[in-house]
């Protein structure tokens, strides 16, 4: 009989093959076929985690419609709230690092396209005032100005893949590189590693819809005088934190509330909050929003949260964005 492969030593490779096995996946080695029942699954002392972006909505209508939605009550969740959100705060952090990250890569990229001066280089000139809507430290501009002058160093170029993870869940992946060959390579090591799949182009976007997003902490805003403000700026949705079953008065001081907007009301909707004094944390320039979340198990849960955060770590990949509740 022919031997069976060996199995990675990842922890995160091992716990997405025995959740291939709890949700009876037939597993295919040389000369062997066979199902498994479900069995008791690893249980991961600590993972990293990322800030998710799906409403807890059962079905969620296509953001472009003209019909502006405002929700004024959150919906309960079941479930262990440690699985569904675990380290916000820190994932907040990461996300601004991504973000400098990125808007960096697009000034060196509008610096050899068209020049250091943003009078006459007019993609320049819109980088720089993204930043400053962005709240992007004028230290990571000035780096990024001046390491667009290197030898050797190249434009980057956008590229999006597309991945299947665990549980039905769809990603999208965006990168922001130098290299194709290079990300790519690192995407898809992180995918087999994972034991997921990538997916063919357009068989995952078309399942979300983009949107610019303003995050605003609850303890930092009055709920009413939330919605008050989005609506007389032109918000699209207001999009309250979910409420899990095990929730606490300290965990719901870590949501945030999601005011949804577009392109055009977004800069209105900053400066209404900048005026009401509320503390807020942008975008990155715009977010992809699933136009319908979906449920699935706590283990997929932790497996979709440790795969997205190992894809967070490559220095291509600028966000990754799932349909996941």
């Amino acid at each position: 009989m022919a031997a069976i492969p060996k199995l990675t030593s990842s922890k995160s490779s091992l716990r997405a093959v025995l959740y291939g096995f709890s949700n009876r996946v037939y597993l295919k080695f040389p000369a062997i076929r066979f199902p498994v029942q479900r069995v008791e699954l690893l249980s991961s002392t600590s993972f990293s985690s990322f800030s998710l972006l799906s409403p807890c909505k059962e079905n969620r209508s296509d953001y472009q419609m003209n019909l502006r939605r405002i929700w004024t009550f959150p919906t309960v969740c079941m479930g262990r709230r440690s699985c569904k959100i675990a380290g916000r705060k820190t994932s907040q952090d990461a996300k601004k690092a991504k973000l400098h990250s990125k808007i960096g890569k697009e000034v060196v990229s509008a610096i050899k396209k068209g020049g250091p001066n943003p009078t006459s280089n007019i993609l320049l000139a819109a980088v720089l005032e993204k930043a400053k809507e962005l709240d992007v430290p004028k230290e990571i501009l000035e780096r990024n100005i001046k390491r667009a002058s290197e030898k050797g160093q190249e434009a980057y170029i956008e590229k999006t893949y597309e991945v299947y993870g665990f549980g039905g869940v769809s990603m999208v992946v965006e990168v922001l590189t130098d290299k194709i060959t290079r990300s790519v390579a690192a995407v898809r090591e992180v995918i087999r590693e994972f034991g997921v799949k990538m997916a063919d182009p357009g068989s995952v976007t078309f399942k979300f819809t983009r949107a610019r997003v303003v995050n605003i902490e609850v303890t930092d805003a009055d709920r009413d005088q939330l919605l008050t403000i989005a609506l007389d700026a032109g918000a699209d949705d207001v999009i309250e934190p979910p409420i899990y079953e095990d929730d606490t008065q300290d965990n719901r001081s870590e949501s945030y509330y999601k005011v949804v907007s577009s392109a055009e009301n977004y800069p209105t909707i900053i400066s209404r909050l900048r005026e009401r004094g509320i503390n807020f944390e942008t975008d990155n320039g715009s977010e992809l929003l699933p136009i319908t979340a979906i449920e699935v198990d706590d283990e997929a849960m932790e497996l979709n949260k440790e795969l997205i955060s190992k894809l967070l770590e490559l220095d291509d990949v600028d966000a990754v964005y799932t349909d996941q509740k």
